[in-house]
């Protein structure tokens, strides 16, 4: 099927969105109205310059407020109509969208909207174009698609045929299981959208707040396999209005979108083949054929899905790109969990450091971009330049990530050293696949100098990485994320942080074997920046929270501070048991509950310029990541981080004048 883009979607201008759509791999674009009356080129130079990239005009919209108006006011739409189908004609497109009236003259009367539907097919035939009728859930009479449907089959021309539009459909509800019964020959467009669930004005969630497929809640699977199975066979086209998406670059956003289709077309293809296998037995076996029959030509529509997901085992390692100061902080600090420097690159300043299954990469090799794996460096300070997932395929992997298009980082790599593949996330981190125990795995390019440590504080392994997303790539992260491992998204938050609201969702496997938390904030200001931009840490496994609480704290290591008050909030709310209470107290220990399973966790102070580690302890059936105390433990990071840079700054016999504000001035 034909992949198609609404300019809509893209930010810059009409040029800019063209080239971008072209670039991600689009079929064809929907050219809206607002991008051509900014564009400098005449339409027919719009329709070369598509044509030069490849780009069918599949649409050109909206075309408003026409149907069951007073005859004066339709005389003028039609007026209006004619001019915009012969533009549509000079565009290249054969179809117009127009929607369902929201001008305070409608009246509700279908047999006057029906009449003058047909009027305007009459119009646009004789312009050689069609005319799609959607449904805006916002509409003043028609909000439904099952009344545009109405109004198409009674006005009864071949010009005019249906848009559904997901958005308008789910957002209210709608249910599109009755397409089956429409004239497939009348289903003339489709166009896609995700969105989260909110409770709000439907125009201002269409407007702001949709999404790309897959990055929201809607069932998208559902709503497309139907609207297939009836028999369109039209372009899948997205058409997203998203504040974010259109101030973000627009070739980078075109990606995104394009890899939203990749992701829903493989699901699609593997919901169809569900449907085959799954067909009725017995009495019902030739609605089993059709069914099967149906499904695999429905299969047949898309081009060859990237491989299947390979199953997370867990993470191979997490790298850590750090500078030669706090390199040593970073190090010290893994000493005191336990943690055993036990081999060095080959060919890199890289230091492998480990505790039962938890390894660390220190890289501190000369600054570079982030993310770029073993050897390349990284941002001053400290922070996570890469991860390793491991899984028993690799190089399924990293066909799957190169399918979904993900970019491949270049590497340098000395002679008989593992050959891993590389992609960039959107926040620049590396994600490397591995297999540990092959041969030729990566632990091969480190000459062992040693071996973990015996088991004195607990740390089994890495329960998660929390990853600071920038606002404008948070939905492009979870896309990212879910489509190459085949995660799903849970735990959604916002926060309550001393800087502003952030934004918190975890993404884990079914078994979660490996755990991802993202994190974003729309702005930072006040002493939390630039003091410690984007925060980001990797928690620990440990099986016993105590015994890694009181390792660290006779080894030195700079543990967070947690409030008292906290712990009288504890106490209040959940009447811990005295000894309990008494424990956490003394280790500046978080605790979580939730029914009868538990949550500890413990955190460092700011490592470096971002890095902190979180050592946790979770019971079976406790899959959360603390968020209740989040804000808390992020006044007690900014707290201790304004300490130490005040100390810093009378060792150094100068005025820090950002740590010398007090809190309540900066946030």
């Amino acid at each position: 099927m034909r992949r198609s883009i609404a300019t809509v979607c893209l930010s810059g201008t009409l040029e800019d969105k063209l080239s971008a759509a072209a670039g991600a791999g689009f079929d064809g674009v929907e050219i809206f109205e607002n991008d051509l009356l900014a564009c400098p080129l005449s339409p027919e130079q719009v329709a070369e310059r598509c044509a030069d990239l490849g780009l069918a005009v599949e649409l050109y919209q909206p075309f408003r407020d026409f149907e069951a108006v007073p005859e004066e006011l339709h005389r003028r739409n039609l007026r209006r109509a004619a001019r915009k189908f012969a533009l549509a004609r000079r565009l290249g497109a054969d179809t117009v969208l127009v929607c369902s009236s929201v001008a305070p003259e409608a009246v509700d009367d279908d047999a006057l909207a029906a009449a003058q539907l047909r009027a305007l097919a009459d119009l646009a035939a004789e312009h050689g174009v069609r005319v799609a009728y959607e449904a805006l859930a916002w509409g003043k009479h028609v909000r439904t698609w099952e009344r545009s449907a109405e109004l198409v089959l009674r006005a009864d021309h071949p010009a005019l045929g249906l848009c559904l539009d997901s958005f308008h459909v789910l957002s209210v509800g709608g249910d599109v299981s009755a397409v089956a019964g429409f004239p497939a020959e009348k289903l003339f467009f489709l166009q896609l959208a995700d969105a989260p669930h909110m409770r709000m004005d439907v125009l201002q969630w269409s407007r702001h707040h949709r999404l790309f497929p897959g990055q929201g809640a809607f069932d998208l699977v559902d709503f497309t396999s139907r609207v297939l199975d009836a028999g369109y066979d039209g372009p899948l086209s997205l058409e997203v209005f998203n504040d974010v998406f259109r101030q973000a670059p627009p070739d980078r956003a075109a990606v995104d979108a394009m890899r939203s289709l990749i992701v829903l077309e493989e699901a699609l293809v593997r919901d169809s083949t569900g449907s085959a296998a799954d067909a009725v037995p017995g009495s019902a076996a030739d609605a089993a054929a059709g069914a099967a029959a149906g499904a695999a030509a429905r299969a047949r529509r898309f081009a060859a899905p990237p491989p299947p997901a390979s199953a997370p085992e867990g993470f191979a390692f997490v790298e850590l790109a750090v500078d030669p100061e706090s390199g040593v902080e970073v190090a010290r600090t893994l000493a005191a969990a336990g943690f055993a420097h036990v081999g060095q690159h080959r060919s890199k300043p890289v230091e492998l450091w480990q505790q039962g299954d938890a390894r660390v990469l220190l890289n501190t090799g000369p600054s570079t971009a982030a993310g770029t794996g073993p050897g390349s460096g990284g941002p001053a300070g400290a922070a996570i330049g890469a991860f390793a997932v491991e899984t028993a395929d690799p190089e399924r992997a990293a066909r799957r990530a190169t399918a979904l298009l993900a970019p491949v980082l270049p590497r340098t790599r000395g002679a008989a050293e593992a050959d891993l593949t590389a992609v960039a996330a959107p926040d620049g981190t590396a994600v490397f696949f591995c297999r540990t125990g092959a041969s030729d795995g990566w632990l091969g390019d480190f000459i062992l100098s040693g071996a973990p440590g015996p088991d004195r504080t607990g740390v089994t392994a890495i329960d998660h990485l929390a990853l600071s997303q920038p606002f404008d790539a948070f939905d492009e992260a979870t896309l990212f994320y879910r489509s190459l491992f085949g995660l799903a998204p849970e735990h959604d938050a916002e926060l309550a942080a001393p800087f502003g609201l952030v934004r918190s969702r975890a993404v884990t496997d079914p078994r979660r074997r490996l755990r991802l938390l993202l994190d974003g904030t729309v702005l930072r200001r006040g002493s939390w920046a630039p003091a410690v931009p984007d925060p980001q840490h990797v928690a620990f496994a440990t099986d016993d929270v105590f015994r890694t609480a009181r390792a660290l704290r006779e080894r030195g290591a700079p543990i967070l501070e947690v409030p008292g008050n906290y712990y009288d909030d504890l106490d209040a709310r959940l009447a811990l048991d005295p000894g309990l209470l008494a424990a956490l107290r003394e280790h500046d220990v978080f605790y979580e509950r939730d029914g009868d399973a538990e949550y500890f966790h413990l955190c460092t102070e700011i490592l470096g310029s971002r890095i902190f580690f979180e050592f946790v302890q979770r019971s079976p059936g406790h899959h959360g990541y603390g968020a209740a105390a989040a804000p808390v433990r992020m006044a007690a990071h900014r707290a201790a981080h304004a300490r130490r840079r005040r100390g810093l700054a009378r060792g150094s016999g100068r005025v820090d004048q950002d740590a010398g504000v007090q809190d309540a001035g900066r946030v």
